[in-house]
């Protein structure tokens, strides 16, 4: 199942994406007023039984919003490809390297990226998001995978030069609207094994970016047992899992985001996030 959540007219709502038409499952389902509530009750197959119920929407006369617009955590984790931490000089560690990111700095699909007018070196980071289902501390690495609600794409676009301000990430981070989420989440059943997709990113039709989630150092199990040892997580809550090597900072030149341009993560099996940058006015 493909759940979204979208505004129509001035009413946001969430629902159930079917080819190019959404069924409005929140306006039947009223006991669950966003997508975090569903995934909390594990509230599913309630969904599923109610979409013959709901009125359909053109995908076209809606407004994609952030997957899951009010997360109580989005916790990202940087350099989890060999080639991106080969690309950045970083030693290798033991463990994950996890920095936060803020739910106001995310916008959906087909919304606009935001180049902050404090920075030209605005850089793309297409990567796999996974939105815990039933939450907890220490989950153990052999469960973990059954914490998982679903699966969706993210462009964890980076302002690299606030990023570089200091060794600590967030600066560059949470500027708003540098955060695409979406366009929906797919729901763990259709994924079963999370290493048999691929991340690709596309700058203007290229390819800048692609490789197997097999290839990450540190698997979703061991991230989301580590994650959970230093904070609860909780149904919502979204981890952004690393990017791939050939980021635009490290290219030669480098190569930036600038307005008019249209960066995709494709992610077979999840969905094709697509979003055009524009400046900060």
């Amino acid at each position: 199942m493909k759940l979204v959540t979208f505004t129509s007219g001035s009413k946001t709502s969430w629902g159930v994406l079917q080819d190019d038409r959404i069924a409005d499952v929140g306006a039947v389902l009223v006991n669950y007023p966003d997508l975090k509530a569903l995934i909390a009750a594990d509230a599913f197959q309630e969904a599923a039984d109610a979409v013959a119920g709901a009125a359909l929407l053109p995908l076209a006369d809606v407004k994609l919003q952030p997957v899951i617009p009010n997360p109580g955590k989005i916790l990202c984790v940087g350099h989890n490809y060999e080639s991106h931490r080969q690309e950045t000089g970083r030693d290798k560690t033991e463990y994950p390297s996890i920095f936060n990111r803020y739910a106001d700095s995310q916008v959906g699909h087909l919304s606009p990226l935001v180049r902050p007018a404090v920075s030209t070196m605005f850089d793309y980071e297409g990567e796999l998001a996974i939105v815990i289902g039933k939450g907890g501390r220490n989950i153990p690495v052999e469960s973990a995978l059954d914490h998982i609600a679903g699966y969706s794409c993210y462009m964890d676009a980076s302002v690299r030069d606030w990023q570089w301000h200091t060794r600590q990430f967030l600066p560059g981070k949470t500027f708003p609207g540098t955060g695409g989420f979406g366009p929906c989440l797919v729901t763990a059943d259709e994924l079963p094994d999370p290493t048999t997709t691929s991340v690709t990113t596309r700058l203007n039709g290229e390819i800048v970016q692609s490789q197997p989630t097999s290839d990450m150092i540190f698997t979703l199990p061991v991230i989301i047992n580590y994650v959970s040892t230093f904070t609860p997580l909780s149904a919502g809550d979204v981890i952004v899992t690393g990017t791939p090597g050939g980021v635009g900072a490290k290219r030669q030149p480098p190569l930036w985001l600038k307005a008019g341009d249209r960066v995709e993560v494709d992610i077979p099996g999840v969905g094709l996030l697509v979003n055009e940058v524009i400046d900060e006015v």
